[in-house]
């Protein structure tokens, strides 16, 4: 330097470097922390993003992004699964690597695990595999030109929904068709928006070309249904929504929709009870909607190559008036 420089302000200057590179430590620590070494890539969310004046009660904590499509994603027992080109691969919320085998070529439509098995849909037929990675059987569709698009697991039954059948299949768990479930209404499916889930006894099915989600029991008998189209918060928007359903472990309805992409939340008498997530916290604008799973104060999202992770948040909540206002105490939050 051409002008001379004083100790003070030598020492400050090195100080403010050595201080700097510390910090930059510490952060490639955390980050480095969570990197799986061939799996999703984790990136630390901060604050939550513009939403155009929407209050979720959630913040952002973390993104995971995947070397390929996500085909099909699950939660259970602390542990996120995500199926990619062929790969199952199970970690935890940071995206550390707990499992990873590889699966039987082909497309995965959805997932669904227990304690014991992980079941994998296919357009066609039904994969079960346990967490070691052994296939343990496998069984075809039992409808000519079946086209399967959603499965979830009841007790000791697989159902599936089958959109070009325009119906629901009932299987035992080792793969022995049981019976199809119609709907009184007439399932109206234009694209693979046939989603469904099981909690406390109730399968929730959506009709998504009429916008709404029908309720049946256990053993296929029609219960009733909710839900309207419309553009506003509480209906379903587009042409076939919603897509994606998932249940609290006190029977919420957890709805995820496509076009203008939201996850709502419904009571399980199909009331609805708040916005979650809007599409600025979704996907950056995107127009698919993103699977969605709960668990222990954290709402999981996954869509093209994405996992999000979001966690309940009392100050935002009571700032939204939405989860913050709300007497149940369901499994999307805490406390």
């Amino acid at each position: 330097m051409e002008e001379s420089i004083s100790r003070k302000k030598f020492l400050r200057a090195v100080g403010s470097i050595i201080t700097g590179g510390a910090i930059a430590g510490v952060s490639g620590t955390i980050i480095s922390k969570y990197q799986p070494k061939d799996g999703l890539t984790p990136v630390l969310a901060g604050k939550q993003p513009e939403n155009g004046g929407f209050a979720s009660p959630y913040k952002p904590i973390v993104v995971f992004t995947s070397p390929g499509s996500i085909e099909a994603f699950e939660q259970h027992d602390d542990k996120l699964y995500v199926v990619t080109e062929n790969k199952l691969t199970a970690m935890d919320d940071y995206g550390k690597t707990l499992l990873r085998f590889g699966v039987k070529e082909g497309l995965t439509r959805d997932m669904a695990v227990d304690a014991d098995e992980i079941y994998l849909l296919r357009p066609a037929s039904v994969l079960v595999y346990s967490h070691s990675g052994e296939l343990l059987r496998e069984w075809d569709a039992c409808s000519e030109l079946s086209n399967y698009c959603s499965l979830t697991l009841a007790e000791n039954f697989v159902f599936v929904t089958d959109k070009d059948n325009k119906n629901i299949c009932k299987y035992t768990r080792e793969g022995t068709f049981v019976k199809f479930i119609n709907s009184p209404n007439r399932f109206i499916i234009p694209s693979l928006t046939f989603g469904i889930a099981y909690a406390n006894g109730k399968l929730y099915c959506s009709n998504s070309g009429r916008h709404q989600v029908e309720i049946y029991s256990i053993d296929g008998e029609y219960e009733g249904k909710f839900g309207s189209a419309g553009g506003q918060q509480g209906y379903f928007c587009g042409c076939c929504n919603p897509v994606y359903l998932t249940c609290t472990p006190t029977g919420e309805i957890i709805t995820s929709e496509k076009g203008n992409p939201r996850v709502s939340c419904y009571g399980n008498d199909g009331k609805f009870r708040s916005l979650l997530l809007n599409s600025k916290m979704l996907d950056e604008g995107s127009a698919a909607a993103s699977k969605v799973k709960i668990a222990g104060g954290k709402l999981f999202t996954a869509g093209k190559d994405k996992v999000r992770v979001y966690e309940y948040d009392p100050q935002l909540a009571a700032a939204a008036g939405a989860c913050g206002g709300c007497g149940v105490n369901c499994g999307l939050r805490k406390g």
